[in-house]
């Protein structure tokens, strides 16, 4: 009998850290889901690791978004599954890494620690720093040379001037040889702002290899437009045996759930406290799946179950913005973009006259910014809805060729 060929293990492993919440970014969602063009920063900082040589990787992700993050890495492999490991992330980066070590495979050697704020970088830099392990460093990150003059300032007094030339901005990817790197974490009592650092601590010297500019981190509203303005030039439609997208199209969704889920009710995007729960596979949210057919009817890119069926497990118990943010990206991917969505609530519970400028907002930020209204009505007492038994929504899309 022929024996199966056997699947060589990397000897790398890349911990892509990505659990951040993006507070100074104020994008509305956790910084690794915001867009940079029709993708994720995520998928983009995933695209540079899997075009880098061969290894594990292991997405850290904000904790209840593991199954988006899992989608975006399976998308940037090309489906290679086997190389793809997804773990919560900690209150800290630190605590966030460490979840990352221990989901590392006993082979590897050279453990390379990524930001995946830091979504453009080459795949030469990860190669620069796999190849200073290689020859005998137990550690090595990429650096750039600071160009700007720098001060130590007291308040609003500059004290003195700093030595440029021996100063270097770090980036990522940091990489370590694993079992150092494993013992200055198991060793580590503070915290430190980066990996480097840590192991330094430790006792370990660490080798500096050439960064990139591209390899900036994007922190900020600024840092974002930046990168949007650095990956509008790539940006392309795939090919494709169908005719361009010529003119606007509309598309109608609909969705019912019943009462009878567990835990609390999610809405149009927003948690309800005190309402039942809505049953369903994710989160039950009525308002969000009719916006999700309407937008892919609109596309003629078929439904909500072609994309988010019960065969997906990662997205059991998702909410609305992990459903409409993979929603924009099969859009953005098709060369169509939004142009506005209106979608209509009948329930007798809840009451949306108080919140609806919230669910507008909540939604709209999980479509890029597109406009979405919200309205609500009861239905007098008739059918299921009227009986106070679920929640049925009617959505209308509109798309723009892009």
């Amino acid at each position: 009998m022929a024996r199966e060929p056997l699947i060589a293990v990397p000897r790398v492993a890349v911990i892509v850290v990505a659990a951040g919440s993006g507070t100074r970014l104020g994008g509305g969602s956790p910084k690794a889901f915001v867009g940079l063009d029709e993708h994720s920063i995520l998928r983009h900082a995933l695209r540079g690791v899997f075009a880098a040589p061969e290894a594990q990787v292991i997405v850290v992700a904000p904790a209840g978004r593991e199954g988006d993050a899992l989608t975006e890495a399976l998308e940037a492999a090309g489906g290679r599954r086997d190389l793809i490991s997804v773990v919560p992330g900690g209150a800290t980066r630190q605590s966030s890494v460490q979840s990352g070590l221990h989901a590392v495979w006993p082979d590897v050697d050279i453990v390379l620690v990524h930001d995946a704020a830091r979504a453009l970088t080459p795949p030469a830099v990860f190669e620069r720093v796999i190849a200073a392990i290689d020859g005998g460093a137990d550690g090595a990150i990429p650096v750039l040379p600071v160009i700007d003059t720098i001060k130590r300032v007291a308040g609003s007094e500059i004290v003195a001037g700093v030595d440029r030339s021996e100063l270097s901005a770090a980036q990522t990817p940091q990489g370590f040889r694993r079992e150092v790197l494993d013992a200055a974490y198991r060793a580590a009592m503070d915290e430190f702002t980066d990996d480097a650092a840590l192991v330094a601590e430790a006792g370990h010297p660490v080798a500096a290899v050439a960064g990139d500019e591209l390899a900036f981190k994007i922190t900020t509203p600024a840092d974002l437009e930046r990168a949007r303005g650095l990956v509008a030039p790539l940006a392309h439609v795939p090919v494709s045996l169908t005719p361009s997208p010529a003119a606007p199209r509309v598309g109608l969704g609909t969705d019912v759930h019943g009462f009878g889920g567990e835990g609390s009710l999610w809405l149009a995007g927003l948690e309800w406290p005190g309402e039942p729960a809505l049953s369903g596979h994710s989160d039950g949210d009525a308002v969000a799946h009719a916006i999700v057919d309407a937008l892919l009817a609109a596309a003629g890119l078929g439904d909500i179950g072609t994309h988010f069926g019960t065969d997906r497990p990662e997205y059991a118990a998702a909410h609305a913005d992990a459903f409409l943010a993979r929603t924009l990206g099969i859009l953005g991917e098709a060369g169509w973009r939004i142009g506005n969505v209106s979608v209509q609530v009948q329930a007798n519970r809840p009451r949306f006259a108080a919140r609806r400028a919230e669910a507008e907002r909540a939604l709209s930020a999980a479509l890029g910014g597109a406009s979405v209204s919200v309205s609500a009505t009861t239905t007098d007492g008739l059918g299921f809805t009227g009986a106070g038994e679920g929640v049925a929504a009617f959505a209308v899309a509109l798309l723009i060729p892009a």
